[in-house]
């Protein structure tokens, strides 16, 4: 297989192109993620970048590439920190919404209907976002290694993804898509989700070393999220490239 490309997951969220922005739409729990994952990605590259006197725009000289960026929900915070954003996926409709949007609020993002596999490895990125993208992509192995070559040498990467466990059924299944209809139904499919120590082996293979795997977990009284040591649902990886 030479593609990442799932065609039943990008006409899935074709199909929701248009609520991206809507906080209160289908995307609604999406918004409620983001702060801990913004939080959680600026935290490491302060640390990485040894950057302690924090600007507005901290990430100014830094080049960042967003994977399966989808209205730009990631895209946008990292472009207001000063960052140069491109931001890719695979849905046409997906990156027309983020480009509409991005100009609506005056930023500059360099927005690409592809998936890394067909990128242009000449150009070199210093970060690469991958959240909550590798459940619904095909050949996980290409889409590590097609990362690889994106990545400058010493550059980081972030991976946000669901563990494969029974926790990850119950909540990210059951009780998400199933009882509390905070996603529409089918949107996850729990065979394709990846344990921590698979997605390890992974990056491992492609020269990838970890910096750091945090939980992150919800919940559901104050209706936020915290990093925490469980990651028997919701984790991600900060990963060096070699």
């Amino acid at each position: 297989m030479t593609t990442t490309i799932n065609k039943e997951e990008i006409q899935k969220f074709s199909k929701l192109a248009e609520e991206w922005w809507d906080v209160n739409g289908k995307f609604k729990p999406l918004h409620m993620f983001n702060p801990i994952r913004i939080k959680y990605i600026t935290e490491n590259i302060k640390k990485y970048y040894n950057i302690k006197n924090e600007r507005p725009d901290f990430l100014t000289g830094i080049n960042i590439l967003d994977i399966g960026c989808g209205g730009g929900l990631i895209s946008e915070p990292m472009a207001r920190l000063g960052a140069k954003v491109t931001g890719i996926d695979a849905s046409e409709k997906n990156v027309n919404v983020a480009k509409l949007h991005s100009e609506k609020s005056g930023l500059s993002i360099k927005y690409l209907n592809s998936s890394p596999e067909k990128l242009d490895e000449h150009e070199k990125f210093d970060i690469i976002l991958n959240l909550e993208i590798v459940e619904h992509i095909e050949n996980i192995n290409l889409y590590i290694k097609s990362c690889n070559k994106l990545l400058k040498k010493n550059g980081l990467m972030f991976t946000a993804t669901l563990n494969r466990s029974f926790s990850s059924f119950l909540k990210a299944i059951v009780g998400a898509e199933y009882i509390l209809r905070w996603l529409p139904i089918g949107t996850h499919d729990w065979n394709k989700f990846v344990k921590p120590e698979e997605l390890e082996n992974f990056l491992s293979e492609e020269k990838f070393s970890s910096l750091d795997i945090t939980g992150l977990n919800f919940n559901p009284f104050t209706k936020k999220w915290k990093q925490s040591r469980d990651l028997s649902v919701n984790y991600i990886i900060c990963s060096l490239k070699n």
